[in-house]
């Protein structure tokens, strides 16, 4: 498989602090989707659990430590035609929301439920609205 291309594994974090949702926008310098805001996640490395793999991301990217719980939904998409991700999102809980950011993100916030709807695109919108991720979480508005 050349770079690029094929299955990729990747976990995402809804990673909530006193009722409000970690949300990173990514550096305008990023090959994929600059400027856009996003989850907390990446690419899960040989020989890691899905739990590892995120507490890894949440750490490299945002500087927090988190507890891993319930998976929440699993999709796929494809990001061209030779390239498809395959995305678990699991619930994540911060004891803190000093956010440290990496070179990967150039904001972050702490978002109650009408900021992710007006931060966060259709698409991940779509996913979180149908498997109920506000309701099941208590987002607050």
């Amino acid at each position: 498989m050349k770079d690029g291309t094929g299955m990729v594994p990747v976990v995402k974090g809804i990673v909530l602090c006193n009722q409000k949702m970690l949300l990173l926008r990514r550096s305008l310098q990023d090959d994929i989707d600059p400027g856009v805001w996003e989850g907390v996640g990446g690419k899960i490395e040989f020989g890691e659990t899905m739990q590892e793999a995120l507490r890894r991301e949440v750490k490299e990217e945002a500087g927090l430590s988190v507890q891993v719980g319930d998976l929440l939904y699993a999709t796929t998409f494809f990001t061209n035609p030779t390239r498809q991700i395959f995305l678990l999102t699991y619930a994540c809980t911060a004891d803190s929301s000093e956010v440290i950011l990496s070179g990967e993100h150039m904001d972050y916030c702490w978002a109650g439920r009408e900021e992710v709807m007006r931060r966060l695109s259709s698409g991940i919108l779509k996913d979180l609205l149908e498997n109920n991720i506000f309701e099941r979480l208590r987002l607050s508005d």
